[in-house]
């Protein structure tokens, strides 16, 4: 029997801009839980929903204060439970994003352990000696910028965070830790969900011996600061992928269950996350490759071919648009290249990931400055890292404040929200909402689509074309990454083929409009 997760599209629902129902400008489960007919309207299979346990939000639910609740801004855990449920009845998956690698400072674990040196919980996090000199441990550099360490005074040591002080690391290396952590998991399995999406797990263990970390010679001012050194003893530690062994063994237990794991490293190291046979990793270690990727056809063509070529041999492939961390691809690409993306995204061998908004062509939003939120802008600002501008709330109609709430949102709409939100583009046989239920349908229909083989096509020029196949299905897809028309010698055997969809509307494949694409079958 095929793993459900391998033929799914899941989708990101970040919970503060998802939907509001309580009047506080904040998204909330019951939110979520209202809009569940819409998601199974487009046709999506599952959601992941980014954190949404108590917490202080010095970085918007990232710091966790109790793993095993549900932080009050956005329910309850009888709402959590009856979302859970009310998914399940239309045959959509839940999952939850784990936050394994640091807790909140206001985490009862670390008030424990930073209370004094003897504390029996003070190992839980990774505390250290100021050298001699009373500077850090070490060189490292939070990801937020600055140093890494933190002075606390009442205990005379620097205590570890890779993100912000708020969000101290857990010390994976302590039995007690990896005990307390995997029981989380078990706490939510048994409470139905579906699997987690685990944040930054290369980052989860660090060298043993916490060497300075090597110098980047090639960095410069307008830089992200922690690129200032290379995270070699900081992250990616062999020692991880047994923890990542153990946190399959656990979702192996209660059966259908999947792992997605957060790992922001090149292709040969990411696979590795997909552990051996003899003992299996996570199920999904994301594939960021096209959020980062230059949009061309023969770059593009590459970098799948690499990939593919890449897997092990049991490793199912994935891929990702956007997410809740990086710029929108309809800013990146542009409002109409955003459709042959979506095509892309969806047509592609493997598990895609569609962030929410992206379906209506959502980009980035627009943040004045006195209504900045991101921790990181910030810290680090004018360099392009801040988030605000991909978490801005959802747009389902004209309403006010499109339908999301009936106050102010936590951060303003995006500018064109009358025209650009769900109620409209459900109406509209050619927007890209359309489209990308289009495509979830034939997904659904097609087995070649959702679990088929890949195959490159010669195409040329600003061209992208694949075959897809599953026994006797068989379709191709040929997309134009450019911005003139483009002619395309349909192979042979794709002759008699017909448009199942296109992304523009178009009827003929061998002559491709500018932004145009095809799935024939």
């Amino acid at each position: 029997m095929t793993e459900w997760w391998k033929s799914a599209v899941i989708y990101q629902i970040y919970p503060r801009s998802f939907q509001d129902t309580n009047g506080d400008g904040i998204g909330d489960l019951q939110g979520i839980e209202r809009r569940l007919d819409d998601l199974k309207a487009l046709g999506v299979d599952a959601i992941w929903i980014s954190p949404i346990f108590p917490s202080p939000m010095a970085d918007f639910g990232y710091d966790v204060a109790d793993y095993c609740g549900i932080d009050p801004r956005f329910g309850t855990l009888a709402d959590f439970d009856a979302l859970l449920a009310a998914a399940h009845a239309r045959g959509i998956r839940l999952l939850l994003d784990l936050v394994p690698n640091h807790t909140s400072d206001q985490h009862p674990w670390f008030q424990e352990s930073r209370s004094a040196q003897d504390d029996p919980r003070r190992d839980w996090y990774i505390w250290r000696d100021a050298r001699p000199d009373g500077s850090p441990p070490n060189n490292w550099i939070s990801d937020f910028g600055g140093s890494a360490w933190e002075w606390d005074e009442a205990t005379g040591q620097y205590y570890y965070h890779a993100f912000l002080k708020e969000q101290p690391d857990l010390n994976w290396r302590n039995p007690a830790v990896r005990s307390a952590m995997l029981d989380v998991l078990r706490f939510w399995f048994e409470r139905g969900v579906d699997g987690f999406r685990i944040d930054v797990l290369w980052h989860m263990v660090k060298h043993v011996d916490l060497p300075d970390n090597p110098v980047n010679l090639d960095w410069a001012p307008g830089q992200a600061d922690y690129t200032r050194v290379h995270q070699l003893h900081s992250t990616d530690q062999p020692e991880v992928h047994g923890i990542a062994g153990e946190m399959r063994a656990i979702a192996d237990e209660y059966g259908a269950r999947v792992l997605i794991g957060e790992i922001y490293l090149p292709v040969p190291k990411l696979v590795g996350y997909y552990g051996t046979p003899e003992q299996p990793g996570v199920h999904l270690p994301f594939n960021f490759q096209l959020i980062g990727a230059e949009w061309n056809a023969p770059g593009l063509a590459k970098m799948i071919a690499d990939y593919e070529a890449a897997l092990p041999a049991e490793g199912w492939p994935n891929w990702v648009l956007g997410n809740h961390d990086r710029p929108r691809i309809a800013t990146r690409v542009g409002a109409e290249q955003a459709r042959v993306a979506m095509m892309l995204l969806l047509t592609l061998r493997g598990t895609p990931t569609l962030y929410y908004g992206d379906e209506i062509g959502m980009e980035d939003g627009e943040i004045p400055a006195h209504l900045v939120q991101d921790p990181r802008e910030i810290r680090d600002p004018g360099i392009g890292l801040g988030r605000d501008p991909v978490r801005t709330p959802m747009a389902w109609d004209a309403t006010t404040n499109a339908g999301f709430s009936p106050a102010d949102p936590w951060l303003p709409l995006h500018p064109d929200w009358i025209a650009r939100n769900v109620e409209a583009q459900r109406g509209d046989p050619a927007s890209l909402w359309r489209l990308t239920q289009k495509l979830l349908f034939l997904r659904h229909e097609h087995r070649a689509l959702a679990l088929g083989d890949y195959h490159p096509v010669d195409a040329g020029g600003d061209l992208l074309a694949f075959e897809r196949c599953y026994a006797h299905d068989r379709l191709l897809v040929v997309l134009n990454l450019g911005d003139t028309p483009q002619g395309f010698a349909i192979p042979e055997w794709a002759e008699d083929f017909t448009v199942l969809a296109s992304a523009r509307g178009g009827h003929d494949p061998a002559l491709l409009s500018p932004n145009e694409g095809y799935i024939l079958g």
